[in-house]
C-alpha cells in the first residue's frame, strides 16, 4: 500500500495535464491521429484522456473493492482485521491525494486570473487553497462568464486568450463569500429588457436563474447568473450555502478566540501575522472543487469514495 503514494504528483498533475491536451489538440495533425486511434481496435473506443484518467479511477474504487470483501469474509476469518487495516489506509491515502489534488487545481487557476486593475487583487483569493466549484454562467445580458467559488471569496470572469493560453480576466471585484448575499430566483423572474431582447426569444422563459449581490459601504454588485440547467443551478446554490455556512461558523470561531484573547485592560493580545491576518479575513469552499461543466469528474474530484501560463478547458457548467 505505501506504493500508492506515487499517485500523489500523478494526479495531483492532471488539471495541468488536461489543459495542454486540450491546447495540443487544437492542432489539427494532433486531432487526426488521436481520432485515427480513437477508430482503431486497439482503443477500445476510448479517447486518449481516458487512458490518462485510468489511474485515478481504479484509485478511488480500491476501498470499495476492499469494502465488499470484507462483507463477504466471515466474521471469524483471520482477514477481517486485514481488510479493514487497508481500508483504513487506502482511506487516508486518497484523502490525502484528494487534498493535494485540489491545492493543485487552485493553484492551476489562481495563476491564470488576469487582473485588469490592482485595486482588484484580494488576499482571499491569495490564501486560498481549494476551489469548492467553477464553470460557465451566464449574466442576465447572456453574456458568458466563468464563476470560480474559492473558499472564502467569489470571483466572477470572463475565459480570454493570452499568450495563447486560456486565462480568466476578472469581470467585477471579488466578493466575500461572508458577505455574499444569495437569492434563488424563480423561472420567469429575470425580466428581458435592453439586451435581453437579443439574447432571448419573446416566447423563452427565463429559466435557472439566481442571483448574488454584496454591499460593503459605497461598493456594491448585484449579479444575475443563469446556469445551463435546473440541475446545475442547484449546484451552485448547494455549493455557495455551504461556503456561506463554513465562513460563518469560522467567524464565530475566530470571534470566540479574540473574545478569550481579551485581557482584563481590555487590549487584544497579537497572535503572529498568520493568525491575526486569518481573523481579520473571511473563514470558510471546496473542492469538491465542482466543475460545473463536467460535473462527473471535477465535483466528485476523486471522493467517489466517500463520495497565466498552461492551460486548460475543463469547462463545466454546473
Amino acid at each position: 500500500l505505501p506504493c500508492l503514494n506515487s499517485y500523489d504528483s500523478y494526479c495531483s498533475n492532471q488539471v495541468a495535464a488536461k489543459a495542454l491536451l486540450d491546447h495540443k489538440k487544437q492542432d489539427h495533425r494532433v486531432q487526426d491521429f488521436l481520432q485515427r486511434c480513437l477508430e482503431s481496435p486497439f482503443s477500445r473506443k476510448l479517447d486518449l484522456w481516458n487512458f490518462l484518467d485510468i489511474p485515478r479511477s481504479r484509485l478511488v474504487k480500491y476501498p470499495l473493492l476492499l469494502r465488499e470483501i470484507l462483507r463477504h469474509t466471515p466474521n471469524d476469518h483471520t482477514d477481517q482485521q486485514h481488510l479493514e487495516e487497508a481500508i483504513n489506509i487506502i482511506q487516508g491515502i486518497v484523502a490525502e491525494i484528494n487534498i493535494k489534488t485540489g491545492e493543485s487545481e487552485c493553484q492551476y487557476y489562481k495563476e491564470r486570473l488576469i487582473y485588469l486593475e490592482e485595486g482588484q487583487r484580494d488576499s482571499l483569493i491569495d490564501n486560498s487553497r481549494a476551489v469548492c466549484c467553477h464553470g460557465e454562467l451566464k449574466n442576465n445580458r447572456g453574456v458568458k462568464l466563468h464563476v470560480f467559488l474559492f473558499e472564502e471569496v467569489l470571483v466572477i470572469t470572463r475565459a480570454v486568450s493570452h499568450n495563447d493560453q486560456l486565462c480568466y480576466q476578472l469581470y467585477r471585484q471579488p466578493i466575500p463569500v461572508r458577505e455574499l448575499l444569495l437569492e434563488d430566483l424563480q423561472d420567469g423572474e429575470v425580466r428581458l429588457g435592453g439586451s435581453l431582447r437579443g439574447a432571448f426569444s419573446n416566447n423563452e422563459r427565463i429559466k435557472n436563474f439566481f442571483r448574488v449581490s454584496f454591499k460593503n459601504g459605497p461598493q456594491s454588485q448585484t449579479h444575475s447568473l443563469q446556469a445551463n440547467d435546473a440541475f446545475n443551478k442547484q449546484q451552485w446554490l448547494n455549493c455557495i450555502r455551504q461556503a456561506k455556512e463554513k465562513a460563518a461558523s469560522a467567524g464565530k470561531a475566530a470571534g470566540l478566540g479574540a473574545h478569550l484573547l481579551v485581557p482584563p485592560n481590555g487590549c487584544r493580545v497579537p497572535q503572529g501575522g498568520a493568525t491575526q491576518e486569518h481573523m481579520e479575513q473571511s473563514d470558510c469552499e471546496s473542492d469538491c472543487s465542482m466543475d460545473t461543466s463536467e460535473l462527473s469528474t471535477d465535483c466528485e474530484h476523486m471522493e467517489q469514495t466517500n463520495s497565466c501560463e498552461s492551460e486548460k478547458q475543463i469547462e463545466t457548467n454546473v
